[in-house]
């Protein structure tokens, strides 16, 4: 084992020949997305409206300005399928990809479009918690007018599980032939399964 300062080990040959692919890594890739926290994200924004730029935010934009940025940055103009393959909406064709629409966003549209967002969450959570203190105050409502051997038996909170045979409950309409074309292609895959 040699101690010395800036030479690499005999028993490990490789290392400098990694170091050397490591280095030509970080020279060909493209620039890493760099993270910011909230704080330094909204000191970065108030120095480039007072026309301040450092200079990994000018090669972020100059990088973001290139035709390939997207492709260096391993960013696909395609959707990604997201779910188990063979089994999505658009694979089953039951959405058409064409009718997909496609955004293009600025900055201010989405900080505009997250404040809205955001405003309408806070707007459902308040709804949800009216009705959840309405519902608890009928409840106890309702208890209290109860005989005192049925208050008892009320008053114990009901445990059991939900059945497993049963689909819960959703709020949105079942999609009309999905659930036949999922089982459709779940046997063709273990049939393909049988055969391999």
């Amino acid at each position: 084992m040699n101690t010395k300062k800036g030479q690499p080990d005999s028993k490990s040959g490789r290392a400098g020949v990694d170091k050397t692919f490591e280095r030509e890594d970080k020279l060909e890739n493209p620039m890493t997305v760099r993270y910011l926290t909230p704080r330094e994200r909204a000191s970065e924004a108030m120095r480039e409206k007072l026309g301040l730029l450092n200079k990994d935010r000018k090669r972020e934009l100059e990088m973001m300005k290139k035709k390939d940025y997207k492709e260096k940055m391993g960013l696909l103009e395609e959707p990604v399928i997201i779910g188990t393959p063979g089994l999505d909406l658009i694979t089953l064709g039951l959405v058409d990809t064409n009718k997909i629409p496609n955004y293009e966003l600025t900055v201010e549209d989405g900080r505009r479009l997250a404040k809205e967002y955001n405003r309408v969450l806070m707007w459902r959570q308040r709804a949800r918690q009216a009705t959840w203190s309405t519902f608890l105050r009928l409840k106890k409502e309702a208890i209290e007018v109860l005989a005192d051997d049925l208050r008892a038996a009320a008053l114990v909170p009901d445990l059991t599980p939900f059945p497993a045979n049963r689909f819960m409950a959703t709020l949105t309409l079942p999609i009309e032939g999905y659930i036949d074309k999922v089982m459709e292609a779940a046997k063709k895959s273990s049939g393909r399964e049988k055969l391999g």
